[in-house]
């Protein structure tokens, strides 16, 4: 049976885990007919449009 050999300081052990719980900021790009940032695969904000034709 596995058992642990001697204890994990608390330090150690949220030391491990911190790395798994960082936030990533959102990719943003240009979009190609009024050049306001938005985020890839969605509609534009400012024009409505989505992959060179008007949605909204």
């Amino acid at each position: 049976m596995a058992v642990p050999k001697s204890k994990v300081s608390k330090a150690r052990r949220d030391k491990r885990r911190s790395a798994h719980w960082k936030l990533e900021a959102p990719t943003i790009s240009k979009c190609p007919k009024c050049g306001e940032l938005r985020v890839p695969h969605r509609v534009c904000k400012a024009c409505g449009t989505y992959n060179g034709r008007e949605v909204v």
